[in-house]
C-alpha cells in the first residue's frame, strides 16, 4: 500500500515538494523555493529548468530521509506548455501576467466562446489560457507549428517524469476558454483554431501515468517503479478532500497567490463574469461555481516590510474606529476589478492596527466572492490565510457561518496526495470557528459593504 506520497506543488509565488503520510493524512517533510518568471527572451516566462532542478533535488533529498512510494502533482492555473516531437519546449512557458495577449484582444474576443459555453469570464493579460496560445501562434507561427502536443502545467511535469503526455479537466476547466464543463469536451475555440489534434489525451487526475523514467530513478535514488499520478490544478486539490468526505452544502476557500472560493451544493445563482466569477471543473469532472481575487498578492504588497504582529487591542481599535481598506489593490480581476483602493479613517494607526485592517479587508473580499457564487454551509479555509485568526474571525462574522481553518501547512498537498489513495475521510481538519459573539465584528462588515456600495 502507498503510504508516502511526494507532492510536487508549483505555485505562482512558491514551488514546493511535500511528503504526505497517507496513514494519518499529514505532511512531514517540505522543501520550498521562491518562484518568479524570467524576464529575458521574447517574453516573460517560467524558468522550468530551474524548477526541474529543484524538483529532482527535493525528491532525492526527501527519499534519502524517508522512502517515497509515489508522486503526485499540482500546479497553478492559466498555464500551458507547447512541446515538440522530441519532448522539448516549442516555445517558452508564458507567464500569465505578461501583457502581450492584450495587444490582440480585439481579434481574440471575436473568436472566443461565450461564457454560457465555457463558464470562463474574459480576463486581462494571459489569464485566459486560450488568449496565450492565440498570441503565441500569431507572433511565433514557425515555433508554434513545431508543437506536437499541448499540455496543462501539472501534466507537463508528469510528462517530464514519465514520458507520458496527458491532460486533465481541472486545469483545462480553469478559466481557459478551452473546455466546456457541461459537455465535458473541448470548446468550440479549440476546433476553430484547429488545436484539437495537439491536445494530449484527457485522463482522470487519479490515473497512474506510469513509473518514473529510468534515468530519473538512477539520478534521484527512487525506486524505478515509483508511480506518477496525472495530477490536478492547485485550487481543485484543496477542494478534493472535502468532495470526498463532506456533506454539501459547504464551500472551500483556497488561499495562495490567488484566493479561490468554490461552492458545493450552494444556492442557485446567476454568475456574473464581469466580477471574476467562473465555473471550475473539480477532480470528479463536475462544474463548481467559483470566484476569486488575487488576495495573496495583495497581502504581500500591503504588508511588505511591515510587522505582522498585532494585539487584541489593535483589533478592537480598528473595529471601533471603522478603519478600513476598500477594494481593490490589485486591478483587473476579482469582484471589484475596476475599483481603486482607498483607506478610510486610517490616520495615525499603528502597524498592528494596519495589519488587522488588511486582514479584515481580505476576509470581506472573500465573503463577497462567496456571496457571488451562492455559497452556503460551513466554509473551509485552506492555505496560509487559515493561520490568520483575524481573517477567519471576520470571514465568520461577514458570512454568519462557521469557518474551519485547515491545519495543513499546504492545503493543496493533501488533496494531491489523496489521488494515490482510496480514502474518503480526512481526520483533524482544523479549528471550527463560529461567528464572533461581539456584534462589533458584524457591524464592521456591514459598514465596509456600505462604503463599497457608496462608491458605485
Amino acid at each position: 500500500m502507498t503510504h508516502h506520497v511526494a507532492v510536487i506543488d508549483i505555485g505562482k509565488t512558491n514551488a514546493k515538494v511535500a511528503l504526505v503520510n497517507l496513514d494519518d493524512v499529514r505532511e512531514f517533510a517540505l522543501r520550498r523555493m521562491a518562484n518568479a518568471p524570467v524576464a529575458d527572451g521574447s517574453y516573460p516566462h517560467h524558468d522550468v529548468e530551474l524548477l526541474w532542478s529543484f524538483i529532482l533535488d527535493s525528491l532525492a533529498g526527501i527519499n534519502r530521509e524517508q522512502r517515497i512510494d509515489t508522486i503526485s502533482i499540482t500546479a497553478h492555473g492559466a498555464t500551458g506548455v507547447l512541446v515538440d516531437a522530441a519532448g522539448e519546449l516549442a516555445l517558452p512557458v508564458l507567464d500569465y501576467e505578461f501583457t502581450g495577449p492584450d495587444a490582440v484582444a480585439q481579434d481574440y474576443d471575436a473568436i472566443r466562446p461565450a461564457f454560457a459555453e465555457t463558464g470562463t469570464p474574459r480576463l486581462p493579460v494571459g489569464l485566459n489560457l486560450g488568449a496565450q496560445f492565440f498570441w503565441q501562434q500569431r507572433n511565433f507561427p514557425a515555433e508554434f507549428a513545431e508543437a506536437a502536443a499541448i499540455l496543462m502545467y501539472p501534466q507537463y511535469w508528469a510528462f517530464r517524469l514519465t514520458g507520458v503526455a496527458a491532460n486533465e479537466v481541472t486545469s483545462l476547466g480553469c478559466h481557459t476558454d478551452l473546455w466546456s464543463p457541461w459537455k465535458a469536451d473541448f470548446s468550440s475555440l479549440v476546433d476553430r483554431m484547429q488545436w484539437r489534434g495537439l491536445m494530449a489525451p484527457v485522463r482522470p487526475a487519479k490515473d497512474r501515468l506510469g513509473p518514473i523514467l529510468p534515468a530519473l530513478a538512477k539520478g534521484t535514488g527512487l525506486d524505478p517503479q515509483t508511480p506518477v499520478f496525472c495530477g490536478l490544478h492547485d485550487s481543485n486539490a484543496s477542494l478534493l478532500p472535502h468532495l470526498l468526505s463532506d456533506r454539501p452544502p459547504f464551500s472551500v476557500v483556497s488561499t495562495g497567490t490567488w484566493v479561490v472560493s468554490m461552492a458545493v451544493g450552494g444556492n442557485k445563482i446567476a454568475l456574473d463574469p464581469a466580477r471574476d466569477t467562473l465555473v471550475n471543473v473539480n477532480a470528479l469532472g463536475d462544474p463548481v461555481p467559483s470566484a476569486r481575487f488575487m488576495g495573496g498578492r495583495e497581502f504581500s504588497r500591503l504588508t511588505e516590510g511591515q510587522s505582522e504582529g498585532w494585539t487584541e487591542e489593535d483589533a478592537a481599535t480598528v473595529l471601533a474606529g471603522k478603519t478600513s481598506l476598500l477594494p481593490s489593490t490589485q486591478q483587473g480581476s476579482g469582484p471589484f476589478p475596476h475599483h481603486t483602493a482607498a483607506w478610510l479613517d486610517a490616520d495615525g494607526i499603528n502597524n498592528g492596527q494596519r495589519f488587522a485592517a488588511i486582514s479584515f479587508y481580505l476576509a470581506l473580499m472573500t465573503a463577497t466572492c462567496l456571496d457571488l457564487i451562492g455559497a452556503d454551509g460551513p466554509i473551509i479555509v485552506e492555505g496560509p490565510f487559515a493561520r490568520n485568526r483575524l481573517f477567519t474571525q471576520m470571514l465568520a462574522a461577514a458570512t454568519a457561518r462557521a469557518v474551519i481553518a485547515s491545519e495543513a501547512a499546504t492545503g493543496t498537498s493533501i488533496g494531491a496526495a489523496l489521488l494515490a489513495s482510496d480514502q474518503r475521510t480526512v481526520q483533524g481538519k482544523g479549528e471550527r470557528m463560529e461567528p464572533p459573539a461581539d456584534p462589533a465584528w458584524a457591524i464592521y462588515a456591514r459598514s465596509w459593504r456600505a462604503a463599497v456600495d457608496a462608491r458605485g
